[in-house]
């Protein structure tokens, strides 16, 4: 199942052609299941942020608008993978795929590697380096990779969210990098549930205290990471089944 709309619409071939080759935009990926969406405002919003900063001058699409479009290219379909991508303030393309699976897979392990997205807050279209330094980890023999700075400063994996657990607390890591909307309702749940949780720098010659480690995104909200680099996490069952905890208890709003 692989469904696309600009604006609603059967995209022509200039269309497309643009989409493909203008690079500047953004987008959110979500999951649909039951036609409801996990965290669906934060999705809006972090297009509207996204208009804001890269399109200035001219009004974002209204979240209105933007769910119309989503029911649109769904065509009935209650459960998906759904992308929006912002090719303009106005313009908006709508790619629904299979829903991602439910289950994650065996816990993975991870390399670290020196690399800086660009506007690190924003989830623009340059993923080059995203998936080229994944690429080259898998090559090596990992499975993933997680990015640190040039001030050495964890920031986030190829896709997702790093998260980490002390043996008492979840720890986020605190460093320019992208707010995941599956990060942002899991400490929301956290904090509703009392959970303890912190957000610190941090610095991968601190990931030999930690004890667990996971990858937060919107298909798996707890990818259990095993290692990341020669550091083996021993415990990240008990932080995968916090997280697994704080993600039942989300609400997921209707489109």
């Amino acid at each position: 199942m692989t469904y696309v709309e600009i604006n609603g619409a059967a995209p022509e071939v200039e269309a497309l052609h643009r989409a493909a080759t203008m690079i500047l935009g953004h987008f959110t990926t979500m999951q649909v299941r039951g036609g409801a969406v996990a965290g669906l405002d934060l999705h809006l919003e972090r297009l509207r942020q996204g208009s804001a900063e890269l399109f200035p001058g001219t009004d974002p699409a209204a979240d209105d608008t933007i769910r119309a479009l989503i029911v649109h290219a769904l065509r009935g379909e209650p459960d998906a993978t759904v992308r929006v991508t912002m090719l303009s303030a106005a313009d908006a393309m709508v790619s629904v795929l299979e829903p991602g699976a439910d289950t994650p897979p065996p816990a993975i392990r991870a390399r670290t590697i020196v690399y800086e997205r660009e506007l690190p807050h924003l989830k623009h279209r340059a993923t080059l380096g995203l998936f080229h330094h994944a690429a080259e980890a898998r090559r090596a023999g990992f499975d993933d990779v997680v990015f640190t700075g040039r001030d050495g400063l964890l920031r986030e994996g190829s896709v997702w969210n790093l998260v980490l657990w002390d043996g008492a607390r979840v720890v986020w890591p605190e460093a320019p990098m992208l707010a995941g909307v599956t990060m942002r309702l899991l400490r929301r749940e956290l904090d509703a549930a009392g959970v303890a949780q912190t957000s610190r720098a941090l610095t991968a010659a601190d990931l030999p205290e930690m004890t667990g480690a996971a990858a937060v995104n919107s298909r798996f909200p707890a990818q259990p990471i095993a290692a990341v680099d020669d550091v083996v996490f021993p415990d990240t069952a008990a932080l995968a089944e916090v997280l697994g905890d704080a993600w039942r208890r989300v609400a997921w709003q209707g489109v």
